[in-house]
């Protein structure tokens, strides 16, 4: 394979760009237009503080299952039938949640719909780096975008909706997003493979293949010589979990993971509680979070692939959002909380930070996949702790300040991992500087 950079983004790639977009706007919107209508839920039946907290605790948790799941998958089936059936999960998951009847109801269909985004979740880097590994900057800038516009936009809309029609409709209205997602991938399954973005399967790979190798002078890979291709996936896992760097980006994707799903779960309960503004009003603040992560999303792949920009960024993201929540702690005022709210959103940058990085830390399309998992399934472990825990130290503190500084502390620990996921090096390089040939 030659260095695609000559070719137009376009050609041959246009449905697998609308696919990449539409994916990652579904996988988002999923998670964030629940919580804004958690009370307009429980006009029509219970959903009590523990069932709260499971919701808040399903998500991580499925993404971590399915993440383990997903390169089996991908290995028998194709990544592009995997993106189908994930597109397809989200589908039915979002609809039935709008159907539902009691909390039991709830907790299952959210279940389902996060096991579909947890396969998209995987699936996403991987599609990046097969089918535009000229121009991966370009994409996560897309598809970050994408994602942080399904973040903000949702508990924006989600209540005025909901009063306009019904708490059903506002939820179930997001499937039309997966199922559009789908689309594009149904249909280059349906035609003959361009040759041009083809990759072999394990069985098919040759021996030797031209794969991505770090340049000097930036963190985006160059295309320049030849290795072995990847070995087995359980391989590449035992491999992987014996390299520091991939702990490090784990921990970063989990502390990404960990101020996502406990702001969606409780931000709205905790805004009301300490400051005393309506549910709108609080679904305006948590959507105000989600939309400092849309500059974020355009700014931070270029300034990684570009300027080596890993560890000032992920200093500012947690610095930001550390200074948030100390303001939301000592100075409730609503008055006060659009401020709070936008530098407690600065741990925005951290998402596309994280996913940029499972790009550009791996060789080949093969190993991405792989890595990938490995990093969303541990981050997500690590984040699937929080939202039960900040739950059941709140009924046993009955107050608000315990969780948030618990939530603190999550970005002060993870520091150093966020630095060391700042070296400028593949996972190959460091397995092969420690133990030999990849």
């Amino acid at each position: 394979m030659t260095r695609a950079s000559a070719r137009p983004l376009w050609r041959g790639r246009a449905l697998a760009m609308l696919g990449i977009v539409l994916c990652a706007f579904s996988l988002r919107s999923a998670v964030a237009s629940l919580s804004p209508v958690i009370e307009l839920i429980g006009a029509d039946f219970t959903v009590s503080p523990t069932v709260l907290g499971i919701i808040g605790t399903i998500p991580p948790v499925c993404f971590a299952l399915f993440g383990l799941i997903t390169p089996m998958l991908e290995q028998r089936l194709g990544i592009e039938r995997v993106a189908v059936i994930a597109l397809l999960t989200i589908t039915a998951g979002i609809v039935s949640r709008g159907l539902v009847g009691d909390s039991v109801g709830l907790l299952a269909a959210t279940a389902l719909t996060f096991a579909g985004v947890g396969m998209g979740n995987i699936l996403l880097p991987p599609l990046v780096k097969k089918y535009f590994p000229d121009r991966i900057g370009l994409m996560m800038t897309l598809y970050t975008t994408a994602m942080s516009f399904s973040t903000f936009l949702p508990p924006m809309v989600a209540v005025p909706v909901a009063e306009a029609t019904d708490w059903r409709f506002s939820l179930a209205m997001w499937g039309a997003f997966a199922l559009a997602g789908a689309i594009p991938w149904m249909l280059m399954l349906l035609r003959p493979a361009d040759d041009s973005i083809r990759h072999s399967t394990p069985q098919e790979a040759p021996r030797t293949a031209p794969v991505t190798r770090p340049s000097s002078g930036g963190d985006e890979p160059a295309l320049t010589g030849p290795i072995a291709t990847a070995p087995a996936t359980r391989r590449i896992f035992g491999r992987l979990r014996r390299i520091p760097l991939v702990w490090a980006l784990a921990f970063t994707f989990g502390t990404s993971s960990t101020m996502a799903y406990v702001t969606f779960a409780w931000m709205p309960v905790i805004l009301v509680d300490l400051a005393g503004v309506s549910a709108a009003t609080a679904g305006f603040l948590l959507s105000l979070f989600a939309t400092v992560s849309l500059p974020a999303s355009l700014l931070v792949p270029v300034l990684v692939v570009r300027f080596q920009a890993t560890r000032p960024l992920f200093a500012f993201g947690s610095i930001g959002g550390l200074i948030g929540l100390i303001g939301l702690l000592l100075a409730p005022l609503p008055g006060l909380l659009p401020l709070w709210m936008v530098l407690f959103g600065l741990v925005g940058v951290l998402f596309p930070l994280s996913l940029v990085l499972i790009s550009i830390r791996s060789r080949t399309p093969e190993s991405a996949v792989v890595l990938s998992s490995f990093v969303q399934s541990v981050g997500y472990t690590f984040a699937a702790v929080f939202p039960l825990l900040i739950g059941v130290l709140h009924d046993l503190t009955h107050a608000w300040t315990v969780p948030l500084l618990i939530v603190a502390g999550v970005l002060v620990v993870t520091f150093p991992a966020g630095m060391i996921a700042g070296r400028r090096v593949t996972v190959e390089d460091e397995w092969e500087r420690r133990h030999g040939t990849w």
